[in-house]
């Protein structure tokens, strides 16, 4: 059997970049589902947000010893 974990956001109008309160429910979740990696999501919801082929993007990055797969749609 396999687990994975996702965590998806939503960047609204007039809030700042959700990637850092991503990245700590995202590592919060691993904890408790004891899981060594895991991807978030981030939708970009703002009227002012670049059309999708140019602001689309994906990451890999380290946080708190864990591997992140970052999506920017």
């Amino acid at each position: 059997m396999q687990r994975w974990a996702a965590e998806m956001k939503v960047w609204r109008d007039r809030r700042p970049d959700p990637l850092k309160e991503g990245l700590e429910q995202l590592s919060g979740c691993l904890d408790r589902l004891g899981l060594d990696q895991g991807t978030l999501i981030l939708f970009d919801g703002r009227t002012s947000a670049a059309p999708p082929p140019e602001r689309c993007s994906q990451e890999d990055i380290e946080h708190r010893g864990r591997r992140i797969s970052v999506l920017r749609l």
